[in-house]
């Protein structure tokens, strides 16, 4: 049913509105190759995500990110990324041509747009992101983009949500905020006082505060 009390929705972008075209391993494993550095993507994606679930706060600073690339890298060359390619890698993740967006998201946004719903980003990441989602065609749909390096809070932290109620000009109680992650988005928006829902896309039928696609939230704004 349309909740007529829903004046303003966030979005999260990773694993939301965009994901990687190929893999991180991917990634990482074609830049290195440059470098001398042959390693199969899929190993890099398991020492990837090793090392992302090692971490328990991250601030998505350049630093940080260079030492999970180290990670990654640990025990599989001498060659040390932070001193050889990763800024290579880092600005690869900088190209639109590097990720995609969903197919659900467009075609939503510009429901939602017509409409009047205010629409912003709420994300964890760092200081490419509004380039962007600018060079991928996004950021005009956003009226604002609360970005975790720059305000110097990640989520769940609800000092994001917060900030975002009060640039938006609208109560957290009217938002709706759409992530893919229970511990940052949905903790976060709870603890702001946001409505939420959750969004896996691979998920044939989700319940309660999960959907499987974007598509659905045009029956309840």
């Amino acid at each position: 049913m349309n909740d007529s009390s829903i004046k303003a929705v966030t979005f999260d972008v990773g694993g939301t509105l965009i994901t990687p075209l190929q893999s991180v391993g991917h990634v990482y494993a074609e830049v290195a190759a440059k470098h001398g550095v042959k390693i199969a993507p899929a190993i890099l994606n398991h020492q990837f995500a090793r090392a992302w679930k090692r971490r328990i706060e991250f601030n998505h600073s350049r630093g940080e990110w260079a030492g999970i690339v180290d990670d990654t890298f640990q025990g599989l060359t001498s060659v040390v990324p932070s001193q050889v390619f990763f800024d290579e890698v880092f600005d690869r993740f900088a190209e639109p041509e590097v990720w995609r967006i969903y197919p659900d998201v467009i075609p939503v946004l510009d429901e939602l747009a017509a409409r009047g719903v205010i629409l912003a980003v709420i994300s964890n990441w760092d200081e490419r992101l509004r380039p962007l989602l600018t060079k991928l065609g996004l950021a005009p749909y956003f009226e604002n983009m609360i970005i975790s390096c720059e305000v110097g809070f990640s989520k769940p932290s609800p000092v994001p949500f917060e900030l975002a109620s009060r640039k938006l000009g609208v109560p957290p109680g009217e938002i709706l905020h759409v992530g893919d992650s229970m511990d940052h988005d949905g903790i976060g928006a709870e603890r702001a006082g946001f409505q939420w829902r959750l969004i896996e896309r691979d998920k044939p039928n989700p319940e309660g505060k999960w959907i499987a696609t974007l598509e659905e939230l045009e029956s309840l704004v």
